[in-house]
């Protein structure tokens, strides 16, 4: 730079300057511990710069331990810094700790990560503490002994149990327990008027039940808001069992129907093979009767003879066919009349 002229120098070196602090300054959040300063947290720079080293945006966990300190709350860097390293929301724990101190809720600030870790939302849960949540359900039907359905509509009053949170269940298991509860109440309802006229016993019935052990909630109430009649359930059932009793007839009856033909049919087969049998065994009597002639066993005149008993046979067969068949000669009364 000797050959350069003087305001050339300057400038090169201004802008030198310049760059050197415009790096430090984006590598060295240097007006985040101005504000970590001005509002009493001790905080070295060279956190900061271990924050960037470590990949911990500073501003991430420098605020809300801004925000801890001047709320009364003592918290150390490094739980705030390795609950952001777990995948923690630090802000939203911060805030969850600040709404419980307020609250005088025992809330540590291991137990809020924990909660918040496991996927909770561990704000809303304090939050929820000091105002209970209203969950409604939809019309869960019951059947009484008398048959009839009975719809029911309940708004359940819980606050959140922060002991619980963790491994606790949700709200879904909550409405399915008081589902349950309220169809059996009515089932065990000899009649469904009594559930209309005492609506309460349902909700006095559940809650005797302690449906919240296990959950992450604290029952606190369960109203009844509607309740409504529905179907006839035990008359369906009645006209049900009647249609397929007369189905289960109907197949029994077809079911003789056809063994009943069956039986006629195989009986026709059986005449029909007994007649076939006679007329094999008629066709065999003529030549029995020439082997007989020629074997001397039958004489010519008794052959004559048994012709004449045979045609004498048919004929008083046939006149006793025609005397039959004329009323006048068979029944002497008309014909003393005529």
């Amino acid at each position: 730079m000797d050959g350069l002229p003087v305001e050339i120098t300057v400038l090169i070196v201004v802008a030198i300057v310049v760059i050197l602090l415009a790096v430090l300054f984006t590598f060295v959040p240097v007006m985040l511990w101005i504000s970590a300063l001005a509002a009493g947290v001790k905080l070295s720079i060279f956190s900061l710069v271990g924050m960037r080293l470590r990949r911990v945006i500073p501003a991430r966990v420098v605020n809300p331990l801004i925000k801890a300190e001047k709320a009364g709350l003592k918290l150390a860097l490094n739980k705030l810094e390795g609950h952001y390293l777990a995948g923690g929301n630090v802000d939203r724990v911060v805030n969850a700790l600040i709404a419980a101190q307020r609250a005088n809720i025992d809330l540590s600030f291991e137990r809020c990560a924990a909660i918040d870790l496991a996927g909770r939302d561990v704000l809303e849960a304090v939050q929820m503490s000091v105002n209970p949540k209203v969950i409604e359900t939809p019309f869960i039907a019951g059947v009484a002994m008398d048959g009839i359905e009975v719809k029911a509509k309940a708004r359940i009053t819980v606050r959140a149990n922060i002991d619980r949170l963790v491994g606790g269940a949700g709200e879904d298991t909550v409405i399915a327990r008081v589902g349950e509860g309220i169809v059996s109440t009515i089932g065990s309802s000899e009649r469904h008027k009594d559930v209309l006229e005492n609506p309460d016993m349902i909700s006095q019935t559940v809650l005797a039940k302690g449906l919240d052990s296990g959950t992450a909630f604290e029952i606190l109430s369960i109203d009844i808001a509607d309740i409504d009649i529905g179907k006839n359930i035990g008359a369906e059932l009645q006209t049900d069992q009647a249609d397929a009793d007369k189905m289960i007839a109907q197949a029994k009856a077809e079911e003789r129907r056809a063994m009943a033909v069956a039986q006629e049919q195989e009986m026709k087969a059986r005449v029909e093979e007994m007649r076939a049998k006679v007329v094999e065994a008629e066709a065999e009597v003529p030549m029995a009767m020439a082997e007989a002639l020629k074997s001397g066993n039958l004489g010519v005149m008794d052959y004559m003879n048994m012709q004449n008993v045979m045609a004498d046979t048919d004929m008083r067969e046939s006149i006793g066919k025609a005397t039959g068949d004329d009323g006048d000669e068979t029944n002497p009364t008309t014909k003393g009349k005529s």
